[in-house]
């Protein structure tokens, strides 16, 4: 059994126990959520899509953690001008444990 739920503008394919590292949420660790934005449902007998969602289907998760993600590194370089320049970034993650999918 899976689902494919929306979270802010990422799809995560899910299943009961998965871990995901999503966008940043503003949710305290520890705390539970419910995803009510899931696109897909499918368990061994049948398939349910969503148009857009789901009503009947509800995804719950606890919040583990707030991580950063790997560190990615831009270089910009100009030919012939003695410039260049490096800028690093990392994003802000948020750890989700899917406990249960309901229908």
């Amino acid at each position: 059994m899976f689902a494919v739920v929306q979270l802010g503008n990422q799809q995560f394919k899910v299943s009961e126990g998965d871990t995901i590292s999503a966008d940043h949420l503003n949710l305290e660790a520890g705390q539970k959520i419910v995803l009510d934005k899931v696109l897909l449902f499918s368990d061994e007998k049948s398939t349910k899509v969503g148009q857009p969602y789901l009503k009947d289907v509800e995804i719950k998760a606890d919040v583990l953690a707030h991580t950063r993600g790997p560190k990615t590194i831009a270089f910009q370089y100009r030919k012939r001008k003695d410039s260049a320049r490096t800028v690093g970034h990392r994003r802000d993650l948020t750890t989700l444990k899917i406990t249960k999918i309901s229908v």
